[in-house]
């Protein structure tokens, strides 16, 4: 029940709106009551001319009400009736409409809000969160999950409170007719509703196990579509077709248990209300033969008795319904109580320029339970490139990741003129650094905004600027949109060498004074290599650069060159002098030279 009303939080920005349409819903359901009570005077006075008998003592009011009918004669009777009916049913129309559009566009505005919070929420966690979760993973959270709070808000809690009171109603109208008999029908109530209870908790966990599937499904989705080329490449396709099957199928039979329990109920329901039907028909009926009961009042008691039947049914759906949403709120609510492992300070300090010297100090990283880095004490003035090379895995990018606070160290400090960089605002401190990676990302936009990108009301004359400085614009003139190119997603039309050179211009256009290169250049063939390192060192000029290189010839201008290897730096020094002694700078260099030659 609490993860229920957990639910329904999402819907309390509208309780107005929900407040009227439940209003609306009363007026129908009453509506209902109405409409069925009708057929009495029709049963009893129109059509057979006989009184209307009523065992249970009325109040004032009404028993004038049916004395009245009792001596109105059948003829006007009916003239009153047809008159009243279509009121009735029109009256009955606008409420129904008004009541659905109610529900339905507090349903959407749920939706609406669920996918903004989610969003919102996902862009303030901490770039960790995203090396647990899979991408296929939390866009189901986005669309599948909240599809079904959608359902269970828009339909569910329309059914949940319209049929619960068109039952309340037909109760009603069952103990105010014949309270002993009503007395007893009740207490089949249990028999009805304990299928319904039982059917709710198991598809709660079926519906659960639904969801990871789709959300594996959409993971393998997202996999393959970004890695056709890697699938196509290595002759992968029946091997990801037998995968994506698998997991379908899976999907597919948690599917079908949760059908078969929701299609039982709606039987298992109306049998055991049949049972009560018959129950009642034969004790009533023996009133009715006796003279005790009217037989348009022994029709509405039958009616008002199997009238609930078919709410019964649906409060059952609706419950499967609830059930399967509170499984997806409760992976909504994963996302949303989740709190970001890097968090600014109550009172930040904003770095409004970066001028003297970036210090890492006795810095200390672990990922888990494995260190990555390992005492790592760092000064790079102002102006200097800084070098950071090493093995694969030795710790080189995650060390570049803690200066724009990507990730907060374990132990130690990242200082930016003195500073602990932990006390900045994140605004403040990634305003000045831009970063090129060996994974170029575009965005399937035009050149002009990805290049823009981080500064989007920058005018046309420096975007293009910083086009030709990253030897990128006359290429872009030669396109037919030009700087309106549509690229594709992730920048599929174009090439390594020319997305590299538009993320330079990126950078470019934001003119950072701090700037992390971490392997801008390793994924290129050599001709693109030399024109994005033409560019690159265009981009260096005038800056702090911290550059993590793969390929040692490029590093040979830098300032300084530290040498990292399982996390520590074991050597430091420029290029020559790092290849005058031995260590594993000239290890690695003697190795490169070796396979280039």
């Amino acid at each position: 029940m609490r993860e229920y009303f957990r639910l329904l939080r999402f819907v309390k920005p509208y309780k107005f709106t929900f407040g009227v349409a439940i209003v609306c819903m009363a007026f129908s359901a009453a509506f209902d009551g109405v409409s069925l009570a009708m057929m009495v005077p029709l049963a009893d006075k129109i059509l057979t001319n006989k009184q209307i008998i009523i065992p249970a003592k009325l109040p004032v009011f009404l028993a004038n009400f049916v004395a009245q009918i009792n001596n109105t004669p059948p003829a006007v009777l009916l003239n009153y009736m047809a008159v009243a009916i279509i009121i009735l049913f029109f009256l009955k129309g606008i409420f129904n409409f008004l009541q659905s559009y109610l529900m339905s566009d507090i349903g959407q505005k749920v939706v609406r809000d669920i996918k903004s919070k989610l969003y919102t929420k996902l862009q303030s966690l901490s770039l960790e969160y995203f090396t647990h979760k899979r991408g296929g993973e939390l866009i189901s959270r986005i669309t599948n999950d909240v599809k079904l709070v959608e359902t269970a808000v828009a339909y569910g809690s329309t059914d949940l409170v319209y049929q619960g009171l068109q039952v309340l109603i037909f109760a009603f109208l069952t103990f105010f007719i014949y309270f002993k008999l009503a007395l007893v029908t009740i207490i089949l109530v249990p028999l009805i509703s304990f299928p319904i209870v039982k059917v709710g908790k198991v598809l709660r966990k079926l519906s659960k196990r639904s969801q990871e599937k789709m959300a594996d499904t959409n993971s393998v989705l997202y996999e393959t579509i970004l890695g056709t080329r890697i699938v196509k490449g290595f002759n992968m396709e029946n091997y990801e077709i037998a995968k994506f099957d698998r997991i379908n199928n899976d999907y597919y039979k948690i599917s079908m248990k949760s059908i078969k329990r929701l299609l039982i109920l709606s039987p298992a329901t109306e049998f055991l209300g049949c049972i009560a039907g018959v129950f009642v028909f034969f004790w009533a009926g023996k009133d009715v033969m006796a003279g005790k009961l009217s037989f348009g009042i022994f029709g509405l008691f039958m009616g008002s008795l199997l009238s609930m039947v078919r709410p019964f049914k649906k409060i059952s759906s609706v419950n499967s319904l609830n059930e399967q949403a509170i499984a997806a709120s409760v992976r909504i609510y994963e996302v949303l109580d989740t709190q970001p492992t890097v968090v600014e300070k109550p009172h930040p300090y904003e770095l409004s320029a970066f001028k003297d010297s970036v210090v890492f100090s006795d810095v200390w990283f672990n990922y888990e339970q494995k260190e990555i880095l390992k005492g790592i004490n760092l000064e790079v003035k102002r102006g200097q490139m800084q070098a950071i090379v090493g093995p694969s895995g030795s710790g080189k990018s995650t060390l570049v990741d803690l200066i724009p606070r990507f990730y907060d160290p374990k132990k130690g400090a990242v200082l930016i003129d003195g500073v602990d960089i932990s006390t900045m605002s994140l605004k403040s401190l990634r305003s000045q650094i831009g970063i090129v990676t060996q994974e170029t990302i575009l965005f399937n936009d035009t050149i002009r905004a990805n290049i823009a990108y981080g500064n989007i009301s920058a005018p046309q004359q420096d975007i293009e600027e910083a086009a030709k400085k990253a030897y990128i614009h006359d290429f872009i003139l030669h396109l037919p949109l030009g700087y309106d190119t549509v690229i594709g997603d992730r920048g599929m039309k174009l090439s390594g060498g020319e997305r590299q050179r538009i993320a330079i211009a990126r950078a470019l256009l934001k003119n950072p004074p701090i700037l992390v290169l971490d392997e801008a250049t390793s994924q290129l063939d050599t001709a693109s290599e030399r024109i994005v390192q033409e560019a690159l060192n265009k981009l260096i000029e005038g800056r702090t650069v911290f550059v993590v290189a793969h390929r040692l010839s490029t590093v040979r201008q830098a300032h300084n060159i530290v040498v990292v290897d399982q996390g520590s730096i074991v050597q430091r020094g420029r290029h020559d002098e790092l290849l005058s002694k031995p260590g594993l700078y000239r290890k690695l260099y003697q190795m490169q030279e070796g396979c280039e030659t």
